[in-house]
């Protein structure tokens, strides 16, 4: 466990400075007249999540906190068996995007979250695996107009039907 907390804080605080150097190719400050750049929340959320991992390195470093103490070992079979059933998960998620969209990749995905790994009932699942994603659509189409993508053909009707509904 100690070794898993230095290693996971670590690997976060790479990302996090790849994440800072890859948003600074956009304006990172407050522009004048129009607002953040487009590097302004990425850059600064990365920043946070930087701070963050050096707090848990040096609380690792005095051993403050329970999992620096801890000789167990980071995974157990069952923490193995979740990961692979989730990060299964996310790749399928990503591979449905553009066959059936950003959106019913979403509905998919909370659906077997929800139903398979969460054990919920049926009723709960099936209306938040449908809720969300329309709620995303609405928000992202409609209110940001923001375009995700669309996945192939067959799903066209389904999107007429919701942009009827926006315009």
């Amino acid at each position: 466990m100690r070794n898993g907390e230095i290693i996971t804080a670590g690997v976060l605080a790479l990302f996090s400075i790849y994440l800072m150097w890859k948003s600074a190719e956009l304006p990172i400050g407050y522009i004048p007249d129009r607002g953040p750049g487009g590097g302004f929340w990425p850059f600064w959320l990365s920043a946070i999540m930087l701070a963050c991992c050096g707090l848990i390195a040096f609380n690792w470093w005095r051993r403050t906190s329970p999992p620096s103490r801890s000789e167990e070992p980071f995974l157990d079979s069952y923490g193995w068996r979740m990961v692979a059933l989730v990060g299964g998960g996310v790749v399928v998620f990503v591979a449905l995007i553009n066959i059936i969209s950003m959106y019913g990749a979403i509905a998919v995905f909370l659906f077997y979250y929800l139903r398979f790994l969460g054990r919920h009932s049926w009723g709960l699942s099936i209306s938040l695996a449908v809720a969300t994603p329309l709620i995303f659509f609405f928000f992202f189409e409609g209110a940001m107009q923001i375009t995700m993508p669309s996945g192939m053909s067959f799903t066209d009707p389904v999107f007429d039907l919701l942009y009827e509904i926006i315009y």
